[in-house]
């Protein structure tokens, strides 16, 4: 009777630990972060030309400060701070997929570079945004590759020193993997980086790492003949 206790309980603390880690699976890639807006978006899929933006605090970032870019133009921004390409893969479904968009705008890695997630692994990180492409593709959404912004360190993680050299050679990766699939890619690195050392311009970003508002209005710049580019092809 003692050793069925034993195995009983066992096998009810294996199920807690195992509902336990689906939570913290679920809470990490934060599948709750934009489910109501998600729902609400879900009822109508009548919408024509719908893009959304998927990525990190960066794009988080841009909706909070320039929310008209986002509603006069009826763009989704679906960013989540701290995130890495992992997270974002994991949640692609979610804020993505189920939402029917026409256009998918890509941004992710510098989390990844940051080392948020653990040790940073270029041919990780760029998996997890190839897969997002073929996600997307294999559901006939069109998508627009972007690169990762310029930054010269990490303020949460001063540990790195290496990160433009990092951020260089995975945006070479995705540029040259755009430019073999066809796909849009919006630099926004070259457009951004102070060659000096790699570091964003100063005039656009306050911390080094997150663009301000003139920042973010030359990204605007740069994507937004894309997407209508791209919503134009048939």
């Amino acid at each position: 009777m003692r050793k069925i206790l034993l195995f009983v309980l066992s096998f009810f603390c294996a199920g807690i630990l195992c509902v336990k880690s689906q939570d913290n699976a679920q809470n990490w890639a934060n599948f709750k972060y934009y489910k109501s807006q998600n729902d609400s978006l879900r009822t109508d899929m009548r919408v024509s030309g719908r893009v959304v933006f998927i990525g990190n605090s960066i794009t988080e970032g841009w909706k909070n400060q320039h929310p008209d870019f986002f509603d006069r133009n009826g763009y989704i921004g679906r960013g989540i701070g701290g995130q890495t390409s992992y997270q974002m893969l994991l949640r692609f479904r979610e804020d993505v997929i189920e939402l029917s968009p026409e256009v998918v705008v890509i941004n992710a890695a510098t989390n990844d570079i940051a080392e948020n997630a653990g040790a940073y692994n270029e041919d990780y990180s760029f998996g997890n945004i190839v897969s997002m492409i073929e996600l997307a593709q294999a559901n006939g959404i069109k998508v627009i590759l972007t690169a990762t912004l310029p930054s010269a360190s990490f303020s949460w993680n001063a540990a790195i020193k290496d990160a433009t050299p990092k951020i260089v050679a995975l945006n070479s990766r995705l540029q040259a993997y755009a430019r073999e699939h066809n796909i849009p890619y919006v630099d926004y690195y070259a457009h951004m980086v102070r060659l000096a050392d790699g570091a964003q311009q100063p005039q656009y970003t306050n911390d080094g790492v997150h663009p301000n508002s003139q920042g973010y209005g030359v990204m605007e710049s740069l994507v937004k003949p894309v997407i209508d580019k791209v919503l134009l092809q048939d």
